[in-house]
């Protein structure tokens, strides 16, 4: 028997609060965000049942969930660790170094791009551009960015995430 897929009720109000704002008929614009909201709630990924429980509320077809989630780098197919690596490799990034953090991440955690640890703690994901070339080599965590990356900023960044010292909202 399959559990049932529901918003608790103050997500479902604020779900309801933001297809408010299109006109009748354009619901389909608030995707992105109850998206975003969908994943925070249900586990940090976007499974099928879940996409289609947001098609469902927004009253488009499951099939223009599906593309958008999947077009969207920011959106997880699969589960993902508590804390999701998001380095930066394009350009500038690149020139200042990001290659060299994302193989020193790969080899410090075991793990190759797109893979999560063996204790669940953190996935890999290289990203294109994150606005913030200035800053370079960089990478997001949650919604923060860690800039100027050198291999110590990182193992501390680490080190803080497994003590929980990290947040992501």
């Amino acid at each position: 028997m399959s559990e049932t897929i529901a918003f608790k009720p103050e997500s479902l109000a604020q779900v309801h609060k933001i297809i408010a704002r299109y006109p009748e008929g354009r619901q389909k614009s608030a995707l992105l965000p109850v998206l975003h909201l969908a994943q925070k709630e249900f586990g940090g990924w976007l499974d099928v049942p879940v996409m289609d429980y947001v098609a469902e509320l927004l009253s488009i077809t499951p099939i223009e969930v599906y593309e958008v989630a999947t077009f969207y780098t920011m959106f997880n197919m699969k589960p993902v660790g508590k804390y999701v690596l998001e380095v930066c490799r394009t350009g500038p990034c690149m020139v200042c170094g990001s290659e060299k953090i994302l193989n020193h991440i790969r080899t410090k955690l075991n793990i190759k791009d797109g893979e999560t640890t063996e204790d669940g703690m953190f996935t890999l994901k290289p990203a294109e551009c994150l606005g913030a070339c200035g800053y370079a080599p960089m990478m997001q965590l949650g919604k923060f960015f860690h800039e100027n990356l050198t291999i110590e900023k990182v193992d501390e960044i680490l080190d803080l995430c497994r003590e929980g010292q990290v947040a992501l909202d």
